[in-house]
């Protein structure tokens, strides 16, 4: 019997950490966030590296993530829905583009605000939009003008 009280009392503990450890995850990487209060829409020639869950940022902020990823059988061109955070205005004039963090870093999409006064409405479509640019087409164009 009291072998059973010390298992029980170690599974709790176990759980116990478990649950803290989950926790601790969610909200270090937001995946505890809810889907947002505004959906953006957006077309990108190439969202290699963009995953639903990859975060979009603005001036290096997190706002919200990648909501959704298909490919348009009709354009060939990546569509994403984004879900950006309550209160968050975006200007609807702004690009979104892209970007990694670095030679080996993660990629995520950065919202480049633009100078309108009015803000994009639920559902709107980011028209301005760059994809993203492939390490060895980099290194392929830097290697062409190395040889001319």
């Amino acid at each position: 019997m009291r072998e059973n009280k010390t298992e029980v009392a170690v599974g709790a503990i176990v759980l116990a950490a478990a649950a803290g450890f989950l926790w601790f995850i969610l909200s270090a990487t937001g995946g505890s966030r809810g889907t947002g209060d505004l959906t953006l829409h957006a077309n990108f020639r190439s969202a290699e590296g963009v995953t639903v869950g990859t975060d979009i940022r603005l001036a290096g902020v997190s706002i919200g993530t990648v909501s959704a990823l298909s490919l348009n059988p009709e354009t060939y061109r990546a569509e994403a829905a984004f879900a950006i955070d309550d209160g968050i205005g975006i200007p609807d004039d702004s690009a979104a583009v892209v970007a990694s963090e670095g030679l080996l870093g993660g990629t995520y999409v950065e919202i480049v605000p633009g100078g309108s006064f009015e803000m994009f409405a639920d559902g709107a479509l980011i028209e301005d939009t760059q994809g993203a640019v492939g390490l060895i087409q980099l290194l392929m164009k830097f290697v062409d003008r190395e040889d001319s």
